[in-house]
């Protein structure tokens, strides 16, 4: 799991979080209050409602629509969340049989971390 979490605060707006998705390279980010998560947003959630990957010059654009949506309209409300000691048989289980790509790491009712499609595909990869 990466432990590094980038999240959003459920006062973000959406061109935060696309600004995060593009800075730090990543596709999947989990809205939380405080420490407790209530939501996950995947850049394929922005992608349905902008032109955010089209190209760089829409800015004007995706303000617009992105003025009209908050981040709890947009993320997928209560996500599946794994625990630490969750095997890693059990996540890739899970990530298999869903729709979704990334899963909250979850002790506690605090996020802790967050798993990937990409992290299993890397951890596959060390073990050749």
């Amino acid at each position: 799991m990466t432990k590094d979490i980038i999240a959003l605060n459920r006062s973000d707006d959406l061109e935060r979080a696309e600004m995060l998705f593009k800075r730090y390279n990543i596709r999947h980010m989990p809205v939380v209050n405080e420490e407790s998560i209530i939501g996950m947003l995947s850049y394929t959630d922005l992608l349905k409602i902008s032109f955010a990957d089209v190209t760089e010059d829409n800015h004007n654009i995706n303000a617009v629509v992105y003025n009209m949506f908050s981040i709890e309209q947009v993320m997928t409300k209560t996500p599946i969340c794994v625990s630490p000691n969750t095997t890693i048989r059990e996540v890739a289980e899970i990530l298999a049989e869903s729709e979704f790509h990334a899963l909250p790491v979850v002790d506690k009712d605090t996020l802790v971390g967050i798993v990937t499609t990409t992290d299993l595909i890397n951890y596959l990869l060390k073990q050749f």
